[in-house]
């Protein structure tokens, strides 16, 4: 997941693709739901979060300082294929980076303007903005 906080402002946009979801690079298969922390899976093997950064950061061209890893948020959806888990990661600009995705068809909307996503998704932006309000 991708978002943008204002420090002055406080304003919080999340990241949105072109096809509709709040996960990037790939939308949550159908019949995913999020995992209570008491649910979660030990996983022996798993990918680093700054790895899943610079992924996104070559997949859509963004400088590597561009986005930093946001510590403590890490989530896991049961979905049909096994465990996902979900990692976030902040926009570190002044101001909203809008052009920088609209050549990609991506776009950076708020919380009310989300409210139509897949439940589990409707989760993860949930448990998202309480971390982001914490921080």
């Amino acid at each position: 997941m991708l978002y943008y906080k204002g420090d002055i402002s406080a304003l919080t946009l999340f990241g949105l693709h072109a096809y509709g979801s709040v996960c990037f690079p790939d939308a949550l298969p159908k019949l995913s739901s999020v995992l209570e922390p008491e649910q979660f899976i030990s996983q022996q093997v798993c990918v680093h979060p700054a790895q899943l950064v610079n992924a996104v950061n070559q997949l859509y061209k963004l400088d590597n300082d561009l986005l930093q890893v946001e510590q403590g948020f890490n989530e896991q959806i049961d979905a049909p294929g096994g465990v996902i888990t979900v990692y976030m990661a902040r926009f570190m600009v002044l101001d909203p980076p809008h052009q920088l995705l609209k050549p990609y068809q991506c776009a950076l909307k708020t919380l009310p303007e989300l409210r139509l996503q897949p439940l589990a998704e409707l989760e993860l932006l949930r448990r998202a903005y309480v971390k982001v309000m914490e921080s």
